[in-house]
């Protein structure tokens, strides 16, 4: 019989675990929470000093009844949750729910699945962290009361329902603000000028790009300003007046944090932040390997510290020796990245295999493709953060053409280091197709050809979930636990659509943030949130009391409610008649809001249930055809302008059109931002907005 009872979070777990320890132990798993706060209410009462009320999850009476029998036969209790804050408030709900007051229990962690570490654990058992614990309360109560508080005033504003949430609500709204930097951007034209060049004893022909003048930068923002330019280049002979040749290196990358990790991915796997997360806790709690049966493979996912275990950085070092050679081998640890080191907990390792040795090719056979495919990510980013850098020889050469300047650039790589087994998705290095060997300075050059092109400047690229990570990061909201579930909650709720890579607030999105920003603007202050998650950081420091922080965040929501609940009564969406009849029964059907926007129904409903798709006419005919343009959406939500007729017609744009002419060829002009753009790609004339008639 088990005299040892150790309980994990997972059943992928069990299997794991029960491996490495002997038939004194038996593994069991809680399946996540075993407690948690009502769906019915908001479980936590102000009149109570926020004292949260507890209940046991619906479903999980018979496995907590299972667990309690092994518990009393058991000598001594192992809670083995996750090793975090989540994980700890686990452990300390289970002392509860299975009514271990009386037992010996211990709290043992391990940052990786394998042998040695699960073993080494039980040597080391502690007690139940409280600080890990009121910090996972704190976040608990303010998520739900600003969900339950805020949600119902959502009800009445937008009608279904809606919710929403406090860091939910902050990346909806970087979202929203991005969509509205793109939409008010106004390109700005520029121009560049690239010359071809011959050199004695060179066989191809040098590029060379115009830079400036004598007296340094010069843009090149109209065609009058190229022709001027290149009207004074033809006349001049060209010269090499510098060449500059040097040595630079590049430093390794950090190793994964869950941060970066869902970024790459995003990048190089196209892996949702949902995808990645569920793949890697596979990875993390066991694949049977064959030949070594059941075993983690990554170490713990949910961390945003770059540091690696000493035992870790002398294998990888014995192994890239090894494989690659001693020059390849990076001897000092690297330097932590650079951030504000209070928003580190920097409780766990950073994200790498549990074995270098453990080669993605070697597991091959034993995993899934998208398993293999980020495990052999996150290996591949572990080997090249121990690798030294890859050095370059770089020539750099300065050009005169009168007064005018252009420069021309070679980059040879002397040694590969990390490039041989990583590079990140979108890196940019030069490559090595120039090559430049007998320029010396006052060297003469032959013109062979010039070549002008007309260029727009781009507006903010929109957010990918990768992007959005990112920003989250360095603002400091939510932790690596949370940015997954924001983004797929804001996406699940429409609020947000994906197309391709890109995100896009949609037409719900816009409305629910708007009352938040108008009604809740510290909700949603990034500064506000970003501040929370610190103090989050100081309650599990042991340094505050997590009611205090509660005591202090509740009265500011609730007059904020209060106020909303009153303001927002009087601008209630109510149902707007259509001049559309319905073609059931011939009542004039209104204008609804359901959970993907506008609809047309009959008001006659439930006798009549006909709905019609609404298209908004904005007043403006058809530069195509002549006949309305309405505001549509994409299959996923996302809205543009089109014609009534659909797909009979191919006007489309996705800005909104305005009825002006363009000054230069005639054609419709949308908005943006303060200004007024052509539609027409060729010419994207830019013109003032028409000042409106006052009477």
């Amino acid at each position: 019989m088990a005299k040892y009872l150790v309980i994990v979070e997972s059943p992928a777990k069990v299997k794991t675990i029960k491996k490495f320890l002997g038939a004194n132990y038996e593994v069991m798993a809680s399946m996540g929470h075993v407690r948690d706060l009502p769906k019915s209410q908001i479980g936590v009462s102000p009149d109570n000093d926020f004292e949260p009320k507890y209940i046991t999850i619906r479903g999980k009476g018979d496995l907590i009844a299972s667990l309690r029998k092994e518990a009393r036969k058991a000598e001594k209790i192992y809670l083995a949750t996750d090793p975090d804050r989540e994980g700890e408030a686990i452990s300390w709900h289970l002392t509860y729910a299975l009514k271990l007051e009386d037992k010996k229990v211990y709290r043992i962690t391990f940052n990786e699945i394998t042998k040695n570490a699960v073993r080494e654990s039980l040597k080391h058992p502690r007690e139940i962290d409280m600080n890990l614990v009121d910090a996972q309360q704190a976040r608990r109560v303010l998520d739900r009361m600003v969900g339950y508080e805020i949600s119902p005033v959502l009800w009445t504003k937008v009608k279904r329902g809606l919710s929403a949430g406090r860091v939910q609500s902050v990346a909806l709204r970087l979202i929203c603000e991005r969509e509205d930097e793109i939409a008010a951007f106004i390109p700005e034209e520029y121009w560049t000028i690239d010359a071809s060049l011959a050199a004695k004893g060179e066989k191809k022909p040098l590029t060379a790009h115009f830079t400036g003048d004598e007296e340094g930068k010069i843009n090149i923002t109209s065609a009058r300003q190229k022709d001027e330019i290149l009207s004074s280049i033809r006349n001049e002979s060209f010269e090499i007046l510098e060449v500059k040749k040097g040595e630079r290196g590049r430093k390794s990358p950090l190793p994964f944090t869950t941060s970066t990790m869902q970024q790459e991915a995003g990048k190089a796997l196209n892996f949702s932040t949902q995808k990645t997360m569920r793949i890697a806790q596979q990875l993390y709690e066991g694949v049977d390997v064959k030949g070594e049966g059941t075993i983690g493979l990554i170490t713990y996912l949910r961390t945003d510290s770059t540091r690696i275990a000493d035992e870790a950085v002398s294998s990888a070092k014995d192994y890239i020796t090894a494989t690659y050679g001693k020059e390849y081998a990076l001897d000092s640890t690297p330097a932590q990245k650079k951030t504000d080191t209070k928003k580190i907990q920097d409780a766990h390792e950073a994200i790498r295999p549990t074995d270098i040795a453990r080669t993605p090719a070697s597991v091959k056979d034993s995993l899934s493709r998208d398993q293999l495919r980020l495990y052999t990510l996150i290996w591949n980013r572990f080997v090249a953060c121990r690798m030294n850098g890859p050095r370059y020889e770089t020539t750099n050469v300065k050009i005169g053409a009168g007064r005018y300047r252009f420069a021309v650039s070679a980059s040879k790589c002397l040694f590969d280091g990390f490039l041989k087994v990583y590079r990140e998705a979108d890196d940019k290095e030069i490559s090595d197709n120039v090559v430049l060997t007998d320029l010396k300075k006052g060297m003469k050059l032959t013109l062979k050809d010039i070549d002008d092109k007309q260029h727009f400047t781009q507006p903010p690229a929109h957010y990918t979930e990768s992007s959005l990570v990112k920003t989250l990061e360095e603002q400091g909201i939510g932790r690596p636990s949370t940015y997954a579930p924001t983004i797929t909650t804001i996406i699940a709720r429409r609020y947000v659509v994906k197309e391709d890579k890109n995100l896009f607030v949609t037409e719900m999105g816009e409305a629910v943030n708007k009352i938040m920003t108008d009604a809740f603007p510290g909700i949603v202050d990034v500064r506000f949130t970003a501040n929370l998650e610190m103090l989050l950081d100081n309650v599990e420091a042991g340094e505050i009391n997590w009611k205090t922080i509660i005591r202090n965040f509740y009265p500011d929501l609730e007059e904020a409610v209060n106020k909303a609940k009153d303001e927002l009564a009087k601008v209630e969406i109510k149902d707007e008649v259509s001049d559309v009849k319905c073609d059931q029964c011939g009542r004039m059907m209104v204008i609804k809001y359901g959970p993907h926007g506008r609809f047309l129904a009959c008001p006659g409903f439930p006798e009549c249930r006909n709905t019609k798709p609404y298209l908004e006419k904005i007043g403006i005919p058809c530069p195509v055809c002549g006949k309305d343009i309405v505001i549509r959406k994409t299959k996923k939500g996302r809205p543009f302008y089109g014609c009534e007729s659909g797909t009979e017609c191919s006007f489309m744009s996705w800005q909104r059109p305005v009825n002006v002419k363009c000054e230069k060829c005639g054609s419709l002009m949308v908005r943006k931002g303060n200004k007024l753009m052509c539609m027409n790609e060729e010419c994207k004339h830019l013109q003032q907005m028409p000042q409106e008639k006052t009477s």
